[in-house]
């Protein structure tokens, strides 16, 4: 008797269904590279704005120019920082045995984990841009 090999001759990953629990996943690790590919030019604009009167101007009217971008980055910046804090608290939940490691518990806590991220983004684009001490 001959035996059929099934391995797939290739992977295309367009048709693959992703359980939300991969998903969640994956988007944590991205969250945290892009959280870490941006704190250098934010750590850059920290440290020229420190060094003098005149590098803080110069960053001060660079992002007045540019106001609506550079707000728009910063609420995608921090859309990032709670997502990947949010899940990371899950990730801790879990590792600490406070949450079941199930499946169904997992994809409980990964729809919690993203409607509070999309509560909080929101929330977070409300006070940015629209400030509470606007004159």
């Amino acid at each position: 008797m001959i035996k059929e090999n099934r391995k797939p001759i290739h992977l295309n990953l367009r048709t693959i269904q992703f359980p939300i629990t991969a998903i969640a996943s994956i988007l944590h690790r991205i969250s945290g590279v892009l959280l870490f590919i941006i704190m250098g030019p934010i750590l850059w604009l920290l440290k020229l704005s420190l060094s003098s009167n005149n590098e803080f101007c110069k960053i001060y009217n660079f992002l007045l120019v540019n106001y609506y971008v550079s707000k728009f980055l910063f609420w995608i910046t921090i859309i990032v920082i709670i997502y990947h804090i949010v899940a990371g608290i899950r990730q801790i939940l879990m590792d600490f045995g406070y949450l079941e490691q199930t499946l169904l518990m997992g994809k409980i806590s990964v729809k919690v984990i993203f409607i509070l991220t999309i509560l909080l983004s929101v929330l977070s684009g409300i006070l940015i841009w629209y400030p509470l001490n606007r004159p």
